[in-house]
């Protein structure tokens, strides 16, 4: 009961262990953008020299002078100041995802390949764009962990379901789930976005495993076509964590 007066009281509001403090709703914070994104480009030239090293000292008294820099004490748009975990994996940008070196592209058979995104080898999973070009398929497989697929373009199924996917769709793949994907005849190109954790257990059609896929092999794969076509084996590494 206490909570909820407090509430009604305040309108919305944030609780931490100081007690609620008042937060304005989106729609009452007026910000001229203009101001907002010159004192970003003041402060980030100025003020800011990201480092995993900063003392405390030294991030309270800058966040300070952030604030005080900004056009009306905006501290919302002030980057975070803290000291990120020595521990942790480098992030991954990728510009273009459609490269415009072919070379990036990894072959597994004459109408399908893969374009990297991310490797994980400590937790088993891979992102990658899979590619297929005219009337392909990727051979029958089960999956023993879940997969997330987001169409990009064209479209395909699956042998073993009645919908089809195409270019804005998204896809869940549970875990046990076993099936044959198919782009049929009349799609030039269709390109998926992929998160696969797990291995892809290719087998018959009774469902006896003849062979298998995980991160580690495409990795393998992803290094071998590399080198073969001049981008170095290395070229591999930008997307492993």
């Amino acid at each position: 009961m206490h909570i909820m007066h407090t509430l009604a009281q305040h309108g919305r509001c944030r609780m931490d262990l100081a007690g609620p403090k008042r937060v304005p709703a989106v729609e009452s914070l007026r910000v001229n953008p203009d101001q907002a994104r010159s004192a970003v480009k003041r402060a980030s030239s100025s003020i800011f020299t990201p480092s995993r090293g900063w003392t405390g000292s030294r991030v309270a008294s800058t966040r300070a002078a952030a604030a005080t820099s900004s056009p009306g004490g905006l501290e919302a748009m002030i980057p975070f100041l803290g000291q990120c975990p020595p521990e942790a994996s480098a992030e991954i940008a990728v510009p273009n995802v459609f490269p415009d070196d072919e070379r990036v592209w990894v072959p597994q058979t004459d109408t399908v390949s893969f374009r990297p995104l991310c490797f994980n080898v400590s937790q088993g999973y891979y992102v990658n764009l899979l590619r297929v070009r005219k009337s392909g398929l990727l051979s029958r497989h089960r999956h023993p962990g879940p997969v997330h697929g987001f169409v990009l373009k064209g479209d395909w199924n699956y042998l073993e379901h009645e919908w089809t996917a195409s270019q804005g769709s998204y896809v869940f793949e549970p875990p046990g789930e076993t099936h044959t994907l198919v782009v049929l005849p009349g799609c030039e190109e269709m390109i998926t976005l992929f998160h696969v954790t797990g291995a892809l257990l290719y087998c018959d059609p009774e469902g006896e495993v003849v062979g298998y896929e995980d991160v580690f092999t495409k990795l393998e794969k992803a290094k071998e076509h590399y080198k073969a076509v001049g981008l170095g084996e290395d070229f591999v590494q930008q997307f492993v964590r």
